[in-house]
């Protein structure tokens, strides 16, 4: 995996200037690329492209980047992986539109795919993961470009009479010159949902580029061409929703999708540096897992992380799954002091203000991952492309029958959800022991409570997805007048004639995937130089998941039946059967105890007005709310915290936080 940046503006910068910018740029992206650096410029268009690169394909010097394609024409800075570029290379090689090979990287085949085809018809031919920017030397345009389901991060936006673009935001921060505004929209949605959503960054004129997006800019000064104007994941639902109803039998499909998963994992598999897996005993790292292991020729190297809390603790289902499949296999212990001891680099490492908890835990297996190998798959997206989240199983059918009540009668049935939430928030043994025993996860009495008293306030379907998926109440928490009347809401037209399960899967892909999951194990990855790869995002995998029936998928109250199916041909069903957990930390709790000092700190009312940006009066009666057991805050507290240790993060002295006026 690598780091890229740049930027492009007016050729009254020296080639010097260029690469002074550019080598500031690509030092702060060293964690994503400590095998080697490249800088290329061209003081007469005034660009300059740098690249921090991690060696995992073609360790040689000839995959260097920035890379120029055998005519001159085109310059390639390339984050990612093309699984399928040796089938790519055996296309050009066989049309006659080969160059002289110099090496055996994917760069090489990839930048020789756009010289031969265009960029358009280059990235449709890929599988894999990628953020890139390609400079034409002859057209003077600019190409900024984002895999299909936004794996790999790309950000830019214009400023200092340039326009630039990085993997992550702090190379932007090197730009000379630049003077970045807070955005109120994003800040009102990252306290809503604890990540800035898609379209958006933190700052307000900077943005990301789609997944799936190709931009064009051909003047420094404009916002971009968009060349892909339809998602990839839209673009599945909109050819495959004809040939769903006609798949074969769910047998033949299991089998088939066992094939198909078995032919990716083997291809992510490829690399010329150690490759191991992420094992949380779970349905979807154990499917990669064991495919995995059949496919090797010795023990594959898997990683867990376990909690002391015994209700939070997978580590021995994952061991009990290893034992089993026989991987080489390491589990590694989280407390409250190894949490501690990380929170204050969590600020750097995800660089804008990110508050899905589990990120400490991600993070800490991925460094202990990166002791041991270079690349770990995991078993990411699986919930979104099969099926696996609560809502997409229980909320359909609980609207189904709620809509048919009058919304009066619907509020009524407030007091009892709101006992069922405090219930699940109050600290009670016998219980927590009842509940377990029922064979249900942590905090059902909660999601329960919280699920009833938003079906008595919504109008529909979306309603009710939005309102289960906010984790704190957003701009409420922000200074009055900056309170922004925006919505985080996407509302994709080909998304309209899906079933209610089908569309809370898509809604998912397009907004908590990217948004959420996939910057929470890039960022933890990178951070240690370690390449995570995610086989069910796979295009191949996300597209023949999207021609079954529904019900290979969601069936009899259970989410991922086809995975369920192939894994009982590896793995017993008694191994993996239990409550889906997820990779949650015991946050309330912890907020309460050992976190608490460091939480009443940076939650002070001082230290919150200082900020400018939150209403002290808002998040004090929060933080009282939460430590009194009323009720469980601990996620929206979360994103106050890391909003407030992002602000105070040491790299932030001098680049102010001044915030731009609401809309």
């Amino acid at each position: 995996m690598c780091g890229i940046s740049g930027l492009w503006g007016s050729p009254s910068r020296s080639a010097d200037e260029l690469d002074r910018i550019g080598q500031a740029m690509s030092e702060a992206l060293a964690h994503r690329g400590p095998d080697a650096a490249g800088c290329w410029c061209d003081p007469d268009q005034g660009v300059v492209f740098s690249h921090r690169r991690l060696s995992i394909l073609d360790l040689s010097v000839e995959g260097a980047q920035p890379m120029l394609s055998p005519s001159g024409r085109y310059v390639l800075v390339y984050n990612g992986e093309i699984y399928n570029h040796i089938e790519i290379r055996t296309r050009l090689v066989e049309a006659g539109e080969a160059p002289l090979w110099r090496g055996h990287s994917d760069t090489e085949v990839l930048l020789a795919a756009i010289e031969a085809w265009g960029i358009e018809a280059a990235l449709d031919a890929t599988a894999g993961m990628y953020a890139l920017a390609l400079w034409d030397r002859e057209g003077h345009s600019l190409f900024l470009a984002r895999d299909r389901t936004g794996e790999k991060p790309l950000y830019f936006g214009h400023g200092a009479d340039c326009l630039f673009f990085a993997s992550e935001l702090k190379a932007i921060h090197a730009v000379p010159g630049l003077d970045l505004e807070l955005d109120p929209a994003a800040l009102s949605a990252f306290l809503s949902v604890g990540y800035v959503p898609e379209g958006q960054s933190i700052y307000a004129d900077v943005s990301k580029v789609s997944p799936g997006g190709i931009l064009k800019f051909e003047v420094p000064a404009d916002t971009g061409t968009r060349l892909q104007r339809t998602s990839f994941l839209e673009g599945i639902i909109e050819t495959t929703a004809p040939q769903r109803k006609a798949a074969s039998s769910f047998s033949a499909a299991s089998r088939e999708m066992e094939r198909l998963l078995e032919d990716v994992i083997a291809s992510q598999m490829i690399s010329d540096v150690p490759v191991g897996s992420f094992l949380s005993g779970g349905i979807d790292s154990t499917v990669v897992t064991a495919l995995m292991q059949s496919v090797s020729d010795r023990p594959v190297m898997t990683f867990s992380i376990g909690f002391k809390e015994a209700d939070f603790d997978e580590a021995a289902h994952a061991a009990a799954v290893a034992e089993h499949l026989g991987t080489d296999h390491m589990a590694f212990r989280l407390s409250e002091a190894d949490a501690l001891a990380l929170i204050p680099e969590l600020s750097t490492i995800y660089d804008e203000p990110f508050a899905d908890s589990s990120q400490i835990p991600t993070a800490l297996l991925c460094r202990e991952a990166r002791r041991h190998v270079t690349v770990a798959l995991t078993g990411d997206g699986g919930d979104e492309v099969f099926g696996g989240y609560n809502r997409h199983i229980f909320a359909p059918r609980a609207w189904q029958t709620a809509s048919r009540l009058p919304r009066t009668v619907r509020r009524g049935m407030a007091p009892l959800a709101q006992l069922l939430h405090r219930l699940g928030g109050v600290k009670n043994p016998a219980l927590k022991h009842a509940i377990t025993r029922a064979g249900l996860p942590v905090g059902t009495l909660e999601r329960l409570g919280r699920l009833g008293a938003d079906l008595g306030e919504c109008e529909s379907l979306t309603d009710l997805y939005y309102a289960l998926t906010l984790t704190g109440p957003g701009s409420e928490l922000l200074r009055e007048d900056l309170r922004p009347d925006a919505s985080v809401r996407v509302d994709p037209e080909a998304l309209g004639e899906l079933e209610p399960a089908e569309w809370m899967m898509a809604m998912d892909s397009l907004t908590y995937l990217p948004g959420d999951i996939l910057v929470k194990v890039d960022r933890a990855a990178m951070s240690t130089s370690l390449e995570t790869r995610a086989p069910y995002l796979d295009r191949r995998v996300v597209a023949a998941a999207w021609e079954l029936p529904l019900e290979a998928r969601i069936a009899e109250g259970r989410g991922k039946r086809i995975l369920r199916d192939i894994l009982d041909r590896h793995v017993p069903r008694d191994l993996v059967e239990r409550p889906k957990q997820g990779f949650a930390i015991p946050l309330d709790r912890w907020l309460r105890g050992e976190l608490r000092p460091w939480a009443e700190s940076l939650l002070s009312e001082d230290r919150i007005a200082e900020t400018g940006i939150l209403d002290p009066r808002a998040v004090r009666n929060l933080w009282a709310t939460h430590l009194r057991g009323v009720r469980n805050e601990g996620s929206a507290l979360w994103s106050v915290l890391m909003l407030m240790a992002w602000l105070e993060r040491p790299s932030a002295k001098g680049q102010g936080v001044a915030c731009r006026a609401a809309a």
